[in-house]
């Protein structure tokens, strides 16, 4: 099936390049979703980093605060960053902030009332994907994925699910386990329903510890503010660590002292992840 067209909003000159706010018809979430793309200049095709936000954001949230696209332009490297869920009076939502409309959880929800439309897993892997590679000069063998904190988990389990898609993987402060934390429990008991067994395929510690993508990732990244008010609680990064020592992956874990869960601390070492996959996707 062809990827639906994509409608450029608006488009905004940046670093040599172009930042462009995308708007397409998804088949997965069964309506429209947003996106923002950077496009270095020249003529391509440019290997891509998809960037994965964390619980609220929209596709603004990273292309604003980030402070990524220098970097990116200096690489020649294209950077894709959806919006966290499906939107609209026909989608279901709920009052609290880490459910419904933007808490996606990059997982393919079962249960009533977020089926229809809560598909984040195959609308980054497949429909995002093939839309950014029709409407851009994006290569298609060298692509990358990135995330913060729920997006840092739909960055690590979309990396472990589907190595034939992505070649490298790095995260910011990412619940690395969500059957194991307040937020996880409660998004995974109401898009995947009650049964833990059916959470395993959604977790990055347990899909490690599976021996998903064996031999695949040279390296992980993952920098962790050591100010992060969520770091003991929900993030958990050792269970992820563990996992990884006992799958024999390599993970460059890096605490940060002082650095809390906000986009200040992205902007510090976003370049640092930017180099990190432009160095493994060539």
């Amino acid at each position: 099936m062809a990827a639906a067209k994509v409608e450029i909003l608006s488009a905004h000159r940046c670093f040599g390049g172009t930042v462009s706010i995308c708007r397409h018809a998804s088949a997965a979430v069964g309506g429209d979703m947003r996106f923002s793309v950077f496009v270095p200049e020249g003529k391509g095709p440019f290997p891509v980093l998809t960037w994965l936000s964390g619980l609220t954001c929209t596709e603004d949230n990273f292309t604003v605060k980030a402070g990524a696209y220098g970097e990116a332009a200096a690489l020649g490297l294209m950077v894709i960053a959806p919006d966290t869920s499906p939107r609209g009076e026909s989608v279901a939502n709920d009052e609290a902030y880490d459910l419904g409309q933007g808490a996606g959880f990059y997982v393919d929800a079962t249960e009533k009332p977020w089926a229809p439309h809560f598909k984040m897993e195959s609308y980054v892997t497949r429909d995002l994907r093939e839309a950014v590679l029709a409407a851009f000069p994006a290569d298609e063998k060298r692509q990358g994925i990135s995330g913060h904190s729920m997006g840092g988990h739909g960055a690590l389990t979309l990396a472990l699910k589907y190595p034939e898609v992505y070649r490298s993987v790095s995260a910011f402060a990412p619940i690395v386990s969500p059957t194991r934390c307040p937020w996880g429990e409660k998004a995974f008991t109401a898009y995947l329903g009650s049964d833990r067994k059916a959470w395993a395929a959604h977790d990055a510690s347990l899909l490690m510890e599976g021996g998903a993508a064996r031999d695949v990732f040279d390296d992980i990244l993952i920098d962790q503010g050591l100010a992060d008010n969520f770091l003991s609680e929900q993030l958990k990064p050792e269970l992820f660590e563990e996992a990884c020592e006992k799958a024999g992956q390599k993970l460059t874990l890096r605490f940060q002292e002082g650095y809390d869960h906000s986009y200040f601390f992205i902007q510090s070492f976003i370049a640092d992840h930017l180099n990190f996959h432009r160095e493994r996707l060539g």
